[in-house]
């Protein structure tokens, strides 16, 4: 099992739904997050200002993970060149889950 990481600038969110959803990618995390690199020009306060990015995690088999960085790789329409989509492969070393019950399996056991 592999860990994908992708990180992008917020703009290229339509982008990066369209992959997943062509390479059969439908369960994953996105959250928002604030990127910071070097300053290109000088905010107000002399600091340049941070990017307004996200970032998804996806949990998937290793094959569904190298067709996913293949994926990235492919895209050549993002909003800045500059900024452009990254991928992250890392190894899951291990996972575990709860033992909860979900609540249909709950009802079917009584």
């Amino acid at each position: 099992m592999k860990l994908v990481m992708l990180t992008y600038l917020e703009g290229d969110e339509k982008c990066v739904d369209r992959m997943l959803a062509e390479l059969d990618v439908t369960s994953f995390t996105r959250m928002a997050v604030e990127g910071h690199g070097p300053a290109g020009s000088a905010g107000w306060y002399g600091e340049g200002a941070a990017y307004r990015s996200e970032m998804i995690i996806i949990f998937a088999e290793d094959e569904t993970a190298r067709r996913v960085l293949a994926g990235v790789q492919e895209c050549t329409a993002v909003e800045d060149p500059r900024h452009p989509i990254r991928a992250f492969l890392l190894g899951v070393e291990d996972a575990a889950a709860c033992r909860c019950q979900h609540p249909a399996q709950a009802e079917s056991a009584d």
